[in-house]
């Protein structure tokens, strides 16, 4: 294979170095950086940053995790408040956890006695060994998904302000300003994330004041997916004053008015995939109209949670990519065009 000659990174001079475990999410608000880290061995859950001289950025303060089972890799702040997220590690022991109930249930009908460690694990598609730690998780399911709250106006100082327990593995993504919480999560009597939208008028006792969620996804109150599993859940959404713009993963993505919080009404929505087979991570509209065209840009994600088995099946495909849509009309929205960067311009080809 040819590769090409030229440097990955062009105009752009490295000015420092700070050695800390790796960033999930880093939001920068005037002279402090505010970092959320994927899982790590220290349980080191935020870093506050000061960066005020770019070349000598400083350590203010780091928050770690009580819970070995969570992670915290989202940070957002608004003025003095900053917001991070509680949710589980990605094991496939949690998920097993969850559908054991179903499939011993399944078995136990069409075996006429009790499945077997091995019968249950070869469905699961784990080690018969794995057995006993996924039916410890279903004895014990995760209680500590949600979102923590703290004042830091005092950045070297922290100070937790609140606790706000969710359900199922917790929250991943979310959007803030200085009044609301637009909260990508799990709830009880949902399948996959939906978003939950929080008051925060007193930051230590946030409200809920409306949810959203596409059609199938509350299967508690009598909907049925057309999806199997999660595949369909809100990765998030961002606000853009009325509206939300909601990327729900392999579902694409969503235009919600929120010009009534308490209730949210969808606008519109496209769906392309599996024409393209890696999901919505991120839609957001362009702020100007471009010839008199309101325009979107969808990002998706090069999704890895896959098995091994899957690997073969995955060679030759179409890898996650930029594509644009025309969104002056939410309920007919229409793409316009796809763009994708060369295998050879990743430095995993070198």
């Amino acid at each position: 294979m040819d590769r090409s000659p030229h440097h990955l990174a062009r105009n752009v001079t490295r000015l420092s170095h700070l050695d800390l475990p790796g960033a999930g999410q880093v939001t920068v608000a005037g002279d402090f950086a505010y970092v959320g880290h994927i899982p790590n061995k220290q349980r080191l859950g935020t870093s506050i940053l000061d960066v005020r001289d770019p070349k000598h950025p400083k350590v203010l303060s780091q928050i770690f995790l009580d819970d070995p089972d969570s992670h915290s890799h989202k940070a957002r702040v608004a003025g003095d408040i900053m917001i991070v997220n509680s949710e589980r590690n990605m094991t496939p022991i949690g998920r097993r956890a969850e559908e054991l109930p179903r499939l011993r249930a399944r078995l136990r009908e069409s075996l006429k006695r009790e499945p077997s460690h091995a019968e249950l694990a070869e469905k699961l598609g784990i080690k018969e060994s794995d057995i006993p730690m996924v039916e410890a998780a279903e004895r014990n399911p995760y209680a500590q998904g949600g979102f923590r709250i703290y004042d830091v106006a005092d950045r070297a100082k922290p100070w937790l302000l609140a606790f706000q327990k969710t359900g199922g593995i917790g929250v991943h993504r979310f959007d803030m300003d200085e009044r609301y919480a637009y909260i990508s999560t799990e709830m009880p009597g949902y399948v996959g994330n939906i978003l939950v939208i929080y008051d925060l008028r007193d930051p230590s006792k946030p409200q809920e004041v409306g949810r959203w969620w596409m059609t199938g996804q509350h299967v508690a109150g009598g909907e049925t997916p057309t999806w199997s599993g999660r595949r369909h859940r809100l990765h998030h959404a961002l606000r853009f004053g009325s509206e939300m713009w909601a990327s729900c993963w392999h579902g694409g993505f969503w235009v919600v008015d929120v010009s009534d919080l308490s209730k949210p009404k969808s606008l519109g929505s496209y769906n392309y995939h599996p024409l393209f087979p890696e999901p919505t991570h991120t839609i957001m509209p362009v702020p100007e109209r471009i010839n008199g065209r309101r325009i979107a840009m969808a990002i998706d994600e090069e999704d890895q949670a896959q098995s091994a088995n899957e690997e073969e099946a995955r060679r030759g495909r179409a890898h996650a990519c930029i594509l644009t849509f025309d969104v002056t009309d939410p309920a007919a929205i229409r793409p316009l065009g796809q763009f994708q960067v060369s295998e050879l311009d990743s430095p995993f080809s070198r």
